[in-house]
């Protein structure tokens, strides 16, 4: 894996908003392999819930992405034991679904992209980032 989007980007790139370029051109490039963790498939299903789509339009949207993904990772025991070291590590508090998205990221070697400025609490050397805001 060589990016994982964080919820934030997956936002930028349906909603197109500044950064969607960027997700594109990874989810385009045949040199990247890109996933998400699978709390993003449940963050952007909450955030089009606020925007009233319908479960069917939600699943669509879902769908479509699932299609041009490489790969949605769980949460499981190395996750968590990497999360925890992150949240350790951070210059300030990062919410837990965030910084499990991070930890994932993190253990599969892949940067995260994200337009989170609070992810810059985590150490470089500890997570390779791109932010696209």
């Amino acid at each position: 894996m060589t990016h994982l989007f964080d919820s934030s980007a997956i936002f930028a790139h349906y909603f197109q908003e500044p950064g969607r370029e960027v997700v594109q051109e990874l989810i385009e490039n045949p040199e990247h392999e890109v996933g998400i963790s699978v709390l993003t498939l449940y963050e952007f299903d909450r955030r089009l819930v606020e925007f009233a789509l319908e479960k069917a339009e939600r699943d669509a949207a879902i769908s479509d992405y699932l299609a041009c993904l490489d790969e949605v990772f769980a949460v499981d025991q190395e996750v968590c034991a990497a999360a925890s070291s992150l949240r350790a590590s951070a210059s300030r508090r990062i919410s837990a679904v965030d910084i499990l998205i991070a930890a994932t990221a993190a253990v599969h070697s892949a940067t995260l992209v994200h337009r989170d400025a609070h992810f810059a609490a985590i150490p470089a050397e500890l997570l390779r980032q791109e932010y696209i805001g």
